[in-house]
């Protein structure tokens, strides 16, 4: 196929932080579709840009809920119904249940919003990492375009050149880097 793209992805890597910002800004205003971007720390204005937004703290709120009611009822259970001791007057349901309610909504809403990224994400022990620039780790910021099967060389390089004006440092294609 003369005239065809072989690559599925054009990679845009830039090495400032502002510069990308404005980049994301700029492609946008291109009506070139943004794939993913990839940044070595999270970028709230990227965020803001791409209009992304999460749902993962409704999840973590009903985790911290459901450690408080777990808490509450096992430390329930076990002073009042299965071994209730009355010492020096106090009362069986006390005060004294609020410390560990508080650290227990704590640890069971952090462990399993950790559990719970990881499943998401789908992060394992030997994992391959998809990264579109090995510097994302460090200190560049890429930005992922994909490019349809039926884009044209022409199309393909005017993308490249909106990337490079935008600041880019280099611009590569690569095949099948992930929307995760």
């Amino acid at each position: 196929m003369f005239n065809k793209v072989e690559n599925n992805n054009l990679v845009g890597t830039y090495d400032n932080e502002d510069v990308f910002v404005d980049a994301i800004r700029s492609i946008k205003q291109n009506g070139i579709a943004i794939k993913n971007v990839f940044t070595p720390y999270p970028i709230h204005e990227v965020f803001h840009e791409l209009e992304i937004s999460t749902r993962f703290s409704y999840l973590a709120f009903i985790y911290g809920v459901s450690g408080t009611v777990g808490t509450f009822g096992f430390l329930y259970w076990t002073s009042v119904i299965n071994f209730p001791i009355r010492i020096g007057g106090k009362p069986h349901l006390s005060l004294s249940f609020i410390v560990i309610m508080f650290v227990m909504t704590i640890l069971v809403g952090i462990i399993l919003s950790v559990v719970s990224f990881f499943v998401r994400q789908q992060l394992f022990p030997g994992k391959e990492p998809v990264l579109a620039h090995s510097g994302n780790t460090d200190d560049k910021f890429s930005l992922v375009i994909e490019v349809k099967d039926s884009a044209s060389i022409d199309e393909v390089n005017e993308i490249t050149s909106k990337l490079r004006k935008s600041g880019a440092i280099e611009v590569v294609a690569k095949k099948n880097i992930g929307k995760n």
